[in-house]
């Protein structure tokens, strides 16, 4: 079984991204969730010793972390942990600029509005 940690602020959008996996994937992931990205980064290190395979992040979360938004700092912890070298890292924002974050970060990203589509996550998480 694969685990996947989905982080996000809104509870809609965390129980669609979880119901969407769980949809196409049955239970072929364990799914966390996080509301904030200071509670993402202490289930990382609380599960340092099985990391996730996936973790799925939003951008715009807390404040705290201006001028980064919460996700960019969540990922900066993520690739600062050996354990989670092999880890694949999505964003999930509105954010206008998701694309030159992604690119910054060596991480792939998924616009808001395509997941909509339910599809798209196929692409993304097949296992």
């Amino acid at each position: 079984m694969k685990r996947m940690l989905i982080v996000d602020d809104s509870p809609s959008w965390v129980r669609y991204h979880e119901s969407a996996v769980k949809q196409l994937f049955g239970d072929i992931y364990e799914i966390d969730t996080a509301s904030s990205a200071v509670e993402a980064n202490d289930k990382i290190y609380l599960n340092a010793e099985e990391p996730y395979d996936v973790i799925l992040t939003d951008m715009q979360m807390e404040t705290n972390f201006l001028p980064l938004f919460a996700g960019e700092w969540l990922i900066e912890q993520i690739q600062n942990m050996k354990e989670y070298s092999a880890t694949r890292v999505v964003i999930i924002s509105a954010t206008s600029n998701i694309a030159s974050i992604a690119k910054k970060y060596n991480v792939e990203f998924i616009p808001k509005y395509s997941c909509r589509d339910v599809e798209i996550y196929r692409d993304f998480f097949a296992v």
